[in-house]
């Protein structure tokens, strides 16, 4: 059982660690404001629920202030209070211009400082270069939100990290939710009325960035809200994330991100993102070290490391892109498309060429295209020469496109109970056929409950099958590349598979401490570095298993060690200073007599001696070969804290590098799931004769490392298990070596 300070392990994973959570998950916290008691935190006093701030207030203000007004010509404070008061008219609220020396403001009246305001203000915009004292005089009039335009804070360097810490502290003592600083207009910019269907709410760090999303209401495609977060003093994007999942209307969420403020956070709010089934669509810098310097510089926060934020956003279900034109599209696409049918995809063509190219880069991506049945070919070639082929893709040959056989071409693939997604490739615009198949495939689409996809490829774009026939569908998803297509179907099949299963690690994640803390806690030296035999003693605490061993000071006591632990033996020199005794020949294997144990205990001391390292004893241990070496790690990162690490261990670890993240809290499905993701998974089920590894024990001491990282938090800065001997299918898993780092 978790805790044991024996050496056994249990490999029934699901109910060691349903056992381990303590006690039943709490309720959900359904909490507006700034700060509310959190029920549920988990072992390292973190909160299993997040707040949802009650936003409705910032968007649909009922009164709004505008501090620093202005309608003297050719001034920016002029151009921005005429955009808010034309905003204000558009939502219904009453405006108050606030100016010292100003009797109105464009025909308003205009009153000269907050206290002076005529009635209680939802939200004030601040169009002032030094909002601090503002902050302070708005908190103390109650006013619920304040938009901070103002640069100069934590973008530019330490003093103005400064600056902004003392504006956060301000609107956070006096309780006002703030905007920015270094925000923009976004938030207040006009949306179409005129259209229907889920919208797509946005978040961005820097407002150009969300133009690309932004202009998809031109193309008949609705938004709802536009989240310019800024600097994020106070309100970030996971608070808006948690309010937008909230919203019937929003349909999907798609963000430009240049740094997380706080990763737990964005991990509750992603969290109940996935609860909701609400999409997350995610364009985030900072893949490279040039783009987390830019990030950094730019915005003042944390880019955090790239490996950990790609592994988070894939376990909470974040679907993370790489351009503007992919954001815009996929987040389109799952904001309108209804759930699938089925997964398979057919790719349907004028063309033979357009239909082979589209499928070997959709399977490429992962996309699944089933053959078509005997059957369906069969009915496909009543209206399809007989010579073209129609498994999938299906090729019409052209002509069919153009008469009355090319409507039931394309309900006879979308009948089929294997297909999922129909795409259509038009290459460029052939009329007639062209402008025949663009309108078949849009009324098609009016009687089916599965995704139609067209990609138009005319560099042109001004066409009327394209402008009026594809644009003018709701129901067809139009995009201009294939690729563009691919990565969109492929993220909308994605979601959804991962929603239908989803079930939030929060739930099951650790309440209470278990027994193993407090003799983790006993082990543990602050500030130093734990010798080979404390971090497996560490490893023992927690019940993952480690070899037979002595640490002994004598020959003789190695010769009585090596015969109580049975022949063959390893021994190593140990001592906390000695992270790698390879490299330094403090390691010998396969010892098998008393004289080479005896021999082997003075040549390790004399090396140690001589390379000024001063052991704690010599290791005798039992020597453990059949199995797959895996390392299992712990390190801390900046934004997410504890994350834990499993791949190829052994020499392969820093040699290919093969390894997956988790980000805690998370189950035993995202545990395996991690291994999936590695190159060498196929190891595990047994290669060249070797049999299948016991994959159920490393799934458990993932886990176990887990529970230890939660646990001990920041008391355990670091944690290397490897190799990790993964033992035949039954036999569990062995830590051979271990490396641990106290904080």
């Amino acid at each position: 059982m978790l805790g044991s300070t024996h050496g056994t392990l249990t490999t029934n994973s699901r109910h060691a660690r349903v056992a381990a959570c303590g006690r039943p998950p709490g309720p959900a916290v359904h909490v507006h404001g700034r700060s509310a008691a959190v029920e549920d935190v988990d072992v390292s006093g973190r909160p299993l629920h997040s707040t949802v701030p009650d936003l409705d207030r910032f968007f649909r203000p009922e009164s709004v202030a505008v501090v620093g007004a202005s309608d003297t010509e050719g001034r920016p404070n002029s151009g921005i209070t005429r955009q808010l008061i034309a905003w204000a008219e558009r939502v219904g609220a009453r405006l108050h211009p606030v100016h010292p020396s100003r009797p109105a403001v464009f025909g308003l009246p205009c009153v000269p400082s907050v206290a002076d305001l005529p009635e209680p203000v939802d939200l004030a915009v601040l169009l002032v270069r030094d909002p601090l004292p503002l902050v302070e005089e708005l908190a103390s009039a109650k006013v619920k939100f304040a938009v901070a335009f103002a640069s100069g804070f934590a973008e530019t360097g330490p003093e103005g990290a400064a600056s902004q810490a003392r504006l956060s502290a301000a609107a956070r003592r006096g309780g006002l939710r703030l905007l920015g600083p270094n925000t923009n207009l976004n938030a207040f910019e006009e949306f179409r009325e005129d259209l229907e269907g889920p919208a797509i709410a946005l978040i961005t760090q820097s407002g150009h960035q969300g133009r690309p999303v932004f202009t998809l209401q031109e193309l008949g495609i609705r938004l709802s809200h536009w989240a310019p977060t800024g600097n994020e003093a106070d309100l970030e994007t996971a608070d808006f994330i948690s309010y937008f999942a909230s919203r019937p209307e929003v349909g999907a969420i798609a963000m430009y991100v240049e740094g997380l403020k706080d990763g737990r956070s964005f991990l509750l709010a992603a969290d109940r993102a996935a609860r909701a089934k609400v999409p997350v669509v995610a364009v985030k810098v900072g893949r490279t070290e040039t783009g987390a310097r830019t990030a950094a510089s730019h915005t003042g926060k944390l880019t955090g490391s790239d490996t950990v934020v790609d592994a988070a956003m894939r376990q909470f279900g974040v679907i993370r892109v790489d351009g503007l034109d992919e954001l815009q599209d996929t987040a389109a696409l799952l904001a309108r498309a209804r759930p699938p049918r089925a997964e398979g995809v057919v790719v349907y063509s004028i063309s033979g060429g357009t239909g082979a190219h589209f499928s070997d880069l959709a399977t490429a991506a992962g996309l699944p295209l089933p053959t078509l049945s005997p059957e369906k070919q069969a009915e496909l070639h009543q209206w399809i020469p007989g010579d073209l082929s129609v498994a999938n893709p299906v090729d019409n040959g052209g002509h069919p496109v153009g008469d009355w056989r090319g409507r039931k071409i394309i309900d006879a693939i979308l009948a089929d109970p294997s297909v999922g997604v129909l795409i259509c490739p038009i290459t460029g615009p052939f009329p007639p056929m062209s402008d025949k198949l663009a309108q078949d495939l849009v009324d098609a689409a009016e009687h089916t409950d599965k995704l139609v996809c067209v990609v138009w490829g005319s560099p042109v774009g001004t066409e009327p099958a394209y402008r009026t026939t594809l644009l003018g569908s709701s129901r067809v998803a139009t995009f201009r590349t294939f690729a563009n297509c691919i990565t969109a179907v492929r993220a909308y099949l994605d979601h959804h598979r991962f929603t239908a299963s989803y079930r939030s690690p929060f739930d099951d994640a650790p309440r209470t401490p278990s027994p193993s803390v407090r003799k983790a806690q006993a082990l543990l030296r602050p500030g130093e570095r734990l010798s080979e035999h404390a971090a497996k003693q560490l490893l023992r605490a927690y019940g993952i298993r480690v070899p037979r061993e002595q640490l002994v000071t004598s020959a003789a006591a190695a010769v009585r060690a090596a015969g109580q632990v049975g022949y063959p033996v390893v021994m190593k020199a140990s001592a906390p200073q000695l992270a790698h005794k390879t490299e330094l020949g403090l390691v010998r294997l396969g010892l098998t007599s008393a004289s080479q144990v005896r021999d082997t205990y003075r040549d390790l001391t004399d090396i140690a001696r001589y390379e000024g390292v001063e052991l704690d004893g010599v290791l005798v241990c039992q020597m453990v070969e059949r199995g797959v070496e895996m390392v299992v790690g712990v390190t801390h990162d900046s934004l997410f804290g504890p994350t834990v690490t499993v791949g190829l261990g052994g020499v392969l670890v820093e040699v290919l590098r093969d390894t997956a993240v988790g980000v805690p809290p998370f189950g035993e499905d995202q545990a395996r799931a991690m291994l999936t993701e590695l190159r060498g998974r196929a190891l595990l089920d047994g290669v060249r004769g070797m049999p299948p590894a016991d994959v159920d024990a490393l799934v458990e001491v993932v886990l176990r490392v887990q529970r230890m990282a939660l646990e001990l938090g920041d008391d355990l800065a670091e944690l290397d298990v490897n190799p990790l001997m993964v033992l035949p299918r039954g036999q569990g898993a062995v830590a051979l070596d271990a490396l641990a780092v106290c904080r």
